[in-house]
């Protein structure tokens, strides 16, 4: 498997990994979130397809991460409609380093590359990316909040809402 079909094998499982994840939130907020992710990762994979295929394309930042990251700070009891499943954080841990070897795989093409427009796709793919590692990051947080942190006003000193 060449570096490109590898990376657009990655790209097409972190998608279902997402989507999986969407289905186990369907009655809250990171439903949307997961989903907006999902789309990102096939989007990635096209553009990679698109490439090794030498078809014209355009890298479009549309802010659907942006617009799924503000969910966090705007939905008003987000933190209490999450779910915790049973070995979620670990999951969500384990698809940190997913994002984190598609961030280096993705240095390692631009650091190997001459080529200006594939430049331009690794660019772009390792800032999609390092969005996606940003997200999960707040997710695990809002999972650890109700473990590290006692909720009565009687305790201690509080970690100030979002």
């Amino acid at each position: 498997m060449n570096p490109l079909e590898y990376a657009i094998k990655m790209e097409l499982d972190g998608a279902q990994y997402y989507n999986n994840q969407a289905e186990l939130n369907k009655d809250n907020e990171l439903y949307n979130v997961f989903k907006e992710m999902a789309k990102d990762e096939m989007t990635h994979a096209e553009i990679l397809k698109n490439k090794m295929n030498e078809i014209t394309f355009e890298l479009k930042d549309d802010r659907n991460l942006e617009r799924a990251k503000n969910i966090f700070f705007s939905a008003k009891d987000f933190k209490n409609n999450i779910k915790d499943i049973p070995g979620q954080i670990e999951g969500y841990r384990l698809i940190l380093d997913k994002e984190k070897e598609s961030i280096d795989l993705y240095k390692k093409f631009l650091n190997d590359t001459n080529d200006v427009k594939e430049s331009e796709i690794f660019k772009y793919l390792i800032k999609q990316e390092e969005e996606h590692y940003s997200i999960i990051e707040d997710i695990i947080t809002l999972l650890n909040h109700s473990y590290e942190w006692v909720e009565s006003a009687e305790f201690g000193i509080r970690k100030e809402e979002y």
